[in-house]
């Protein structure tokens, strides 16, 4: 009689087993996705996608703290160089006066966007959002990719928008 219980318990785990491969096998599957940011008091990093396609290298973005310039790029897969390059004085964009731009407070986080152009350019499936405190704005910027195994020149980051979160600092 034991026996038989045993035999009916192995039974219903590898049938719950087996249905379980099953349901996980049908499942959607989501491919794991991360960015990479990270700051000092004087700089910061971040990553940004740059197509949506598995395993194309994404690029680096630094932003200046001191200076108010943001720059990136872009290691190509063949070459094992970075390629392509973007500038965007940053300070310029937030409109901030010389005595302001040395207090300025900065932020940048990377965002998914997947903008046109209609230069003809592939653009970035990425976007850079970069805030600050003083001006009280974001902008988000976004910037073309072109594939190269020859470093090409520096590209402009282009504005695509901005929002205000609170009102501007005015500085007496």
């Amino acid at each position: 009689m034991q026996a038989r219980s045993n035999e009916r318990r192995l039974v219903w785990m590898g049938l719950g087993l087996v249905a379980g491969l099953c349901l996980a096998y049908c499942w959607p599957h989501e491919t794991v996705q991360a960015t990479a940011t990270d700051r000092d008091d004087k700089f910061a990093v971040c990553t940004v996608e740059t197509q949506a396609s598995f395993g194309q290298p994404e690029a680096v973005f630094v932003l200046d703290f001191l200076t108010g310039r943001l720059t990136g790029a872009l290691l190509n897969q063949q070459s094992f160089a970075f390629t392509n390059f973007w500038f965007r004085n940053v300070a310029a964009d937030f409109q901030l006066k010389a005595s302001a731009a040395a207090k300025a407070k900065y932020c940048i986080i990377p965002g998914n966007a997947y903008l046109t152009s209609a230069g003809g350019a592939t653009m970035a499936t990425g976007v850079v959002y970069v805030g600050e405190m003083t001006s009280g704005k974001v902008i988000a910027y976004s910037f073309a990719v072109r594939n190269s195994k020859t470093p090409l020149p520096v590209a402009p980051l282009e504005p695509v928008a901005f929002f205000p979160f609170r009102e501007a600092v005015i500085d007496n």
